[in-house]
């Protein structure tokens, strides 16, 4: 089963759940050295714990767009498939589409759309339509 983000009657399609728990591991690992939602709390402790509430869309947004600027200067083979267990790695290996350049570009959705942009999308509209952003 897939996991998504629904803001209203919107959902999109992220992808697998270890794949989803990779994006956000790779997230944490590098940009939060403080540990797992020091830095970015919008975006780790409520969005990726199943509901960010609208009144902190944009604070979550201004996180994602720091998190794809710092990630977007490390290898795609800098990815982090799991926090919790560091030697873990992607199913695939390191067998990637050639145009995945950075960890920026790496994330992928089930349906061929860049993860960061699927959420930037997502947390636009939880501000505009002011409903929660939920990740099941």
């Amino acid at each position: 089963m897939a996991v998504a983000v629904t803001v209203g009657s919107i959902t999109d399609e992220l992808g697998a759940p270890s794949f989803v728990h990779a994006f956000f591991s790779t997230v944490s690992a590098y940009c939060e050295p403080t540990g797992w939602g020091r830095r970015f709390p919008h975006l780790m402790n409520e969005l990726y714990q199943g509901r960010l509430p609208y009144g902190s869309a944009l604070l979550a947004l201004a996180e994602l767009q720091q998190a794809k600027a710092i990630l977007s200067n490390l290898p795609p083979t800098a990815v982090v498939w799991d926090i919790e267990n560091r030697q873990a790695k992607p199913p695939w290996g390191d067998n990637i589409a050639s145009q995945i350049t950075s960890l920026g570009n790496y994330f992928v959705s089930s349906t061929g759309r860049d993860m960061f942009q699927i959420l930037e999308d997502a947390l636009v509209a939880s501000a505009e339509e002011q409903r929660d952003a939920v990740l099941q």
